[in-house]
């Protein structure tokens, strides 16, 4: 079975697929250089109710509709036998924890982990693919950004894109390659020292996740239909962010997904920028992948494409970032 992945793994394949609630996209990136190029991307929308996302449950409901949107999707890349697969964030529980000291031996450090998660685990860890990448260091100790998924619901994902030809080498959620995407060297997030928001915005769920420079502070998933606007919770985690974790500002903060389909029913993606800048008094900024990649001629480049490009950028430039390990 492939590892589940988190946040900065090895190197991978030079084409990656995301699997949503709504669509399929794909991309295929080459090397020019030193800088990276990507040559194809496609996009196939999905029947309403084809796929739901959901960390205990089985996510493929229409099967053929999903699988045939893939086969699409696939052929539009260049049918690569190597993937990278992005899925959504509901599949997966992400938690912080931390440890005052780290075993020295890694199948010993693994167990720790595993042991930690299982109290707050909503299905058993025998039924687990738990993954983890270390963080900052902490006044508690050294941190770890840990990810559990259910293994079944990891397998479903790879067993579609086998299905069609396509090795899934790494498997990981989006709002974490949205992060890599900013992070990546070429990029302009990459410098970002200070502390920084960003809120990814999809039709069936809302992330947002709070960073200091390349570390996770704060990561929380929140599905689209719960009470509540999307100002207010990110007005809630704002608060939470100078309360709780001694916050003294965003350096800045980004908006994902509002161009995808994730501000429907907020508008559009003017009008979510701007209420967030309202909340927060600060100025939000839509994640532009184009600062870390460029794009061949034919590729034209509207809100809808740049917010379905930054996870599969984020997924094949991870490369350029440390390696993490899964448990």
């Amino acid at each position: 079975m492939t590892m589940f992945s988190s946040l900065r793994d090895s190197s991978g394949p030079a084409a990656a697929v995301e699997i949503a609630a709504t669509r399929v996209s794909g991309a295929s990136l080459e090397w020019r250089g030193r800088q990276a190029a990507v040559t194809a991307h496609a996009l196939e929308t999905l029947p309403e109710g084809a796929l739901v996302s959901s960390l205990t449950a089985a996510n493929i409901v229409d099967r053929a509709a999903v699988a045939g949107a893939l086969g699409r999707v696939l052929e539009r890349i260049g049918r690569p036998r190597r993937i990278a697969l992005v899925i959504p964030d509901p599949v997966a529980k992400v938690s912080l924890i931390s440890f005052e000291r780290v075993p020295e031996r890694q199948q010993d450090l693994d167990e720790l982990v595993r042991w930690q998660v299982r109290k707050s685990a909503p299905f058993p860890i025998e039924d687990a693919q738990v993954s983890y990448v270390a963080g900052r260091q902490s006044p508690d100790g050294h941190e770890f950004v840990v990810s559990l998924a259910r293994r079944d619901v990891i397998v479903e994902y790879e067993q579609l894109a086998a299905a069609e030809g396509a090795h899934a080498g790494i498997v990981d959620l989006a709002t974490f390659n949205v992060i890599n995407a900013v992070l990546a060297p070429s990029s302009a997030g990459s410098g970002i020292a200070g502390d920084w928001l960003l809120v990814n915005v999809a039709p069936d769920y809302v992330t947002l996740a709070i960073l200091r420079g390349p570390h996770l502070l704060f990561f929380r998933n929140r599905a689209a239909e719960t009470d509540g606007t999307l100002a207010d919770l990110v007005h809630q985690t704002a608060m939470y962010y100078e309360d709780r974790l001694g916050g003294g500002g965003f350096e800045r903060v980004l908006l994902a997904g509002a161009g995808g389909g994730g501000a429907r029913r907020a508008g559009d993606v003017e009008l979510v920028r701007r209420s967030l800048q309202q909340r927060l008094e600060a100025t939000v900024d839509t994640v532009d992948p184009r600062a870390a990649v460029t794009l061949t001629d034919r590729i034209s480049a509207g809100p809808e494409f740049l917010d379905t490009l930054a996870p599969l950028v984020g997924v094949l430039l991870r490369g350029q970032q440390p390696g993490d390990k899964a448990a």
